[in-house]
């Protein structure tokens, strides 16, 4: 109908989610689930193993969801597996996506160790993520740092400083796996309490303790408690492997995708977007030692290639939209949301996980009392230098798939959609 630069490739930021989502929906099913079993080993009987799939629902504070609930029910399935007179050793198998592409090689510095660049890994617990609390009442310090929750033992260099605008700019740096991080930027000052979030470094070894502890309050001896990793990397060039073996008694299921994809669209959750292309990537490539990121990518683009998409300008490095290396066209945003809509069995699915434009999500504040409230859905993404919106207006017979995508802007970014809100309502 109408286009502008369509076929140019632009940084999408988060409306990469909308490929991501449409992506796991058509591949894995809407009822699809995730699966972390709980096991005996079968030569230790005195050894508890948790093999995860790549669930991110576990524990996690979205979906309706009590993050503690888990922990309960898997403590009566336990007592009622292993003695609690014996010491019990516990081995979280967390391998599924392996190590090295937890985080996408394309993130930034000043992302990696923040909550919203958390790593996707074979087990997730609490979203990956844990708030920082500080004491700011004091002018002649550094922010006091009061306390974690969840409770977890990291080592914080705390270089942060106040500032009196109230806005958020501390940033919690730090690599994968490791328990050293750096806090840089400046927080509000005068406040008893204020928080930020940071990324668990290592899941898998964090749920093994927080199981342990709470075992431990039960009753149990405690052991050695471990992840994988290290048989991962000592087998990683052995013709003949040696995985532990375990006897399943408990299969703890996540919510189903749908439900998935629907909190990945309207909170922009990268975390759960992350697992999504890397469990697709599994369904290309199941070895453990393959990236399942690159398989995740490489699955997404032969998917939409085998559909009629012309995928040339399709250019993706994560599942989120996180990396400002991504790049996609307009044409093939609409292309993809029309196709979801046209030919997809999942298109009422897909068409519920998309925001209401003035209604809820990241696109609350959109489009908000016009007339076109209740009539678009879309996903919006946003970093340094990006404003994109891409999604469907439907007004009775109407229907029409949009994407509008903004790369290097001058000005302010409340200016530019607010700009990008009047261009909808001309058009619509």
């Amino acid at each position: 109908v109408a286009s502008y630069n369509s076929d140019k490739s632009y940084t999408p930021a988060s409306i990469l989610k909308v490929v991501t989502t449409a992506t796991a929906l058509e591949i894995l099913g809407s009822d699809y689930r995730y699966q972390t079993t709980l096991e005996q080993d079968v030569n230790n009987p005195n050894r508890l193993l948790i093999h995860g799939s790549g669930d991110p629902t576990l524990g996690t504070e979205h979906l309706d969801n009590i993050p503690n609930a888990f922990l309960s029910q898997w403590t009566d399935r336990i007592k009622e597996k292993f003695n609690s007179n014996k010491t019990l050793d516990i081995m979280v198998i967390d391998d599924y996506f392996g190590y090295d592409d937890g985080i996408s090689h394309r993130w930034i510095y000043q992302d990696m160790g923040n909550y919203y660049a958390a790593g996707a890994y074979g087990v997730s617990i609490f979203d990956n993520t844990y708030k920082l609390y500080f004491n700011t009442m004091r002018v002649d310090t550094c922010p006091i740092i009061v306390k974690t929750e969840p409770e977890i033992n990291i080592n914080f260099k705390n270089t942060l400083q106040l500032n009196s605008s109230g806005q958020d700019n501390g940033y919690i740096h730090g690599m994968p796996f490791s328990m050293d991080r750096l806090l840089t930027g400046d927080i509000p000052g005068g406040r008893t309490s204020f928080s930020i979030k940071g990324d668990i470094p290592n899941p898998g070894m964090y749920l093994g303790e927080v199981l342990a502890k709470s075992l431990d309050e039960k009753g149990y001896k405690i052991g050695k408690v471990e992840t994988s990793q290290d048989d991962y990397y000592s087998q990683m060039y052995l013709k003949n492997r040696n995985f532990p073996k375990g006897e399943t008694f408990y299969k703890h299921l996540s919510f189903p995708i749908k439900d998935i994809i629907k909190d990945t669209n309207v909170r922009s959750n990268n975390h759960y977007a992350e697992h999504l292309i890397r469990t697709v990537g599994r369904t290309e490539n199941s070895d453990i030692y393959s990236s399942a990121l690159d398989a995740g990518i490489k699955k997404t683009n032969d998917f939409w290639k085998s559909k009629g998409l012309d995928t040339d300008a399709l250019m993706i490095f994560d599942g989120s939209g996180l990396s400002p290396a991504n790049a996609v066209s307009a044409t093939f945003m609409s292309d993809l949301l029309v196709y979801m809509q046209t030919k997809s069995k999942y298109a009422s699915d897909f068409w519920e996980s998309l925001p209401q434009a003035g209604i809820d999500g990241t696109v609350k504040s959109r489009l908000a009392g016009t007339r076109l409230v209740g009539k678009v859905r879309m996903k919006s993404g946003s970093i340094n230098g990006v404003q994109c919106f891409a999604g469907y207006y439907v007004d009775g017979e109407k229907k029409y798939a949009f994407t509008v995508m903004v790369n290097k802007f001058s000005g302010a970014r409340s200016q530019l959609v607010k700009a990008i809100d009047e261009l909808l309502l001309s058009i619509f």
